[in-house]
């Protein structure tokens, strides 16, 4: 049998797969779809201060082999949540981490602190979202990345762990940033900003023009992103994300330096896509005579 448990920090997971933050809902009603016992942990939908209404569509579109979206982050806010996705975590067979966003670096913390009411094993905060109206990304600044990271620290004894972005021009900076004001681990990564345009009808694809692109594409820039921040911070725990569809792609994620690695984009497609890729993993395993995943961490051979 092969042992698929692995460390992130401080959390033990039982599977190195993580169900992503915007693709599982509240967690709750991706419950009912999947089995949730071939998971080390699920991402709830990120909630911020107040309600978000996000954009108007269109806001999803298919592009080549990925997808194009601009949802904003519609959210009841995290009063709500707490009040009724936050009750009902309890009964899930599952970890279940937070997602708070906001526009300030106050507010990130007045969301962390309502979030620990509730169930959730961790918060996971969200310095990467492109969808936000008004300014850059906290995660383009190694600076501003850093403050909202230790304002959520500050505000909750939950372990925290950071998700930056592939836009980032210096994500090695970026990450040093998170761990030093006190992330247990990063996520590597986000959506790239994307767009698109009906040939046929001259309009954008997407009613904001720019979104975030995600999906298969995804997958060499996102390798890329955990190989360098491995390479420069071999200390610091990583969760690789990003055009995951298959049992060697969690390989190569491991590989490049991931201790746990995050389905996204492939479960709208393939909800129940980690029975498939579990499997997968196995039999890779048992081909290559690997007794634990955790042997694959770091292991890539350079030439």
């Amino acid at each position: 049998m092969v042992d698929l448990r692995t460390q992130l920090g401080p959390l033990a997971l039982r599977s190195p797969l993580i169900a992503a933050c915007g693709t599982v809902g509240s967690v709750v009603e991706f419950a009912a779809t999947a089995p949730l016992e071939l998971y080390g942990a699920a991402v709830a939908k990120s909630v911020s201060p107040e309600p978000w209404e996000g954009r108007r569509p269109p806001r999803l579109a298919p592009a080549g082999a990925g997808m194009l979206n601009s949802i904003g982050i519609q959210n009841p806010g995290v009063g709500t949540w707490v009040e009724t996705t936050g009750r009902m975590i309890e009964t899930l067979q599952i970890p279940v981490w937070g997602s708070a966003v906001a526009h300030t670096v106050a507010d990130f913390a007045v969301v962390a602190k309502q979030l620990a009411t509730t169930d959730i094993a961790a918060i996971e905060v969200n310095l990467s979202c492109p969808n936000l109206d008004g300014g850059e990304m906290f995660a383009l600044d190694a600076a501003a990345a850093g403050q909202v990271v230790a304002s959520v620290v500050a505000a909750t004894d939950l372990p925290v762990g950071a998700k930056l972005s592939p836009n980032a021009e210096r994500i090695v900076d970026v990450a040093a940033a998170a761990a030093t004001a006190g992330a247990g681990w990063v996520v590597l990564g986000n959506t790239v900003w994307g767009a698109g345009f009906d040939v046929h009808t001259r309009r954008p694809k997407l009613s904001a023009v720019v979104g975030g692109y995600s999906g298969p594409p995804l997958k060499p820039i996102s390798l890329r992103c955990v190989w360098q921040v491995a390479q420069a911070l071999p200390d610091l725990p990583i969760v690789g994300c990003g055009g995951v569809r298959s049992g060697e792609d969690v390989v190569e994620y491991l590989l490049a330096g991931a201790s746990a690695v995050a389905i996204g984009t492939a479960h709208f497609a393939e909800p129940r896509a980690a029975r498939r890729i579990v499997r997968e993993l196995t039999t890779y395993a048992r081909r290559h005579r690997i007794a634990a995943l955790t042997e694959l961490i770091g292991a890539a051979e350079p030439w």
